[in-house]
C-alpha cells in the first residue's frame, strides 16, 4: 500500500478503468466534553465526497449532494450520503468508470467538504481516502490519500483524474479551503483550477 502526496506528482493509470475514491472519518465532540459532547458524537458528523466533472475550467456535473448517478449511465456514481461518519471503512465512496465518461469531460476533482450547515471538519478525525482500481472485476486497495491536519476551511481539493492521450492520470491535489455551506456555487468555484 502506497500513500500518496502531492509530492508524487500525477501517476498514470495504463489498464486502470475503473476507480474508486473512498472518503472515511471518525466522528468527535469537537472539543466539547461532558452531556453536550457525547450529544454531538451520537449524532455524528457530516462530510461529503463530491466528485465535480470538468469540461475544460467549467464543471459540467457533480456526484454527490444527493445526486448518485449524474451522467445516468454508471459513469460516476455516489454510494449516498453517509451523515454521521459512524461504522467501519468508507462512509461514502465515489466510483468511476472511465470508458463511460464522455469525451469531452477533460477532469474530475475529488472533493470532501462539510457542505452542510452545521457540519463541521474540527468534529471529524482520521479523515482519509482510499484509492481503488476496479478493473478486473474485483477490487483491491491501491493507494491512501491523508489530508493535511494543518491549514483552515471546511473543503479539501482530495485528488483530480485527468485525461491525457494516453489514458487518464491521478494528481494527489490535497489543498483546504473555505465554501459556503450549502452553497453549489461556491463548492463548484472551488473545484475550479485545482
Amino acid at each position: 500500500m502506497h500513500t500518496l502526496t502531492k509530492d508524487d506528482g500525477p501517476a498514470d493509470l495504463p489498464g486502470v478503468t475503473k476507480l474508486g475514491i473512498g472518503a472515511s472519518w471518525d466522528t468527535t465532540t469537537g472539543g466539547s466534553g461532558g452531556l453536550v459532547g457525547l450529544a454531538r458524537k451520537a449524532r455524528g458528523t457530516d462530510l461529503d465526497a463530491i466528485a465535480v466533472l470538468m469540461a475544460g475550467q467549467d464543471p459540467v456535473r457533480l456526484a454527490g449532494l444527493d445526486v448518485s448517478d449524474p451522467l445516468q449511465n454508471g459513469g460516476v456514481t455516489h454510494s449516498g450520503d453517509n451523515q454521521t461518519g459512524r461504522g467501519d471503512g468508507d462512509d461514502e465512496l465515489i466510483e468511476v468508470d472511465f470508458n463511460k465518461v464522455p469525451g469531452h469531460v477533460t477532469s474530475i476533482v475529488f472533493v470532501c467538504a462539510a457542505y452542510k450547515r452545521g457540519s463541521d471538519f474540527r468534529k471529524a478525525a482520521n479523515v482519509s481516502f482510499k484509492v481503488y482500481d476496479s478493473s478486473g472485476g474485483t477490487t483491491a486497495q491501491v493507494a491512501d490519500i491523508w489530508p493535511s491536519l494543518l491549514g483552515s476551511g471546511n473543503a479539501v481539493a482530495v485528488a483530480k483524474a485527468v485525461r491525457t492521450p494516453a489514458g487518464w492520470t491521478l494528481e494527489v491535489v490535497n489543498e483546504r479551503g473555505t465554501i459556503r455551506q450549502g452553497d453549489q456555487n461556491s463548492l463548484l468555484r472551488f473545484a475550479i483550477g485545482k
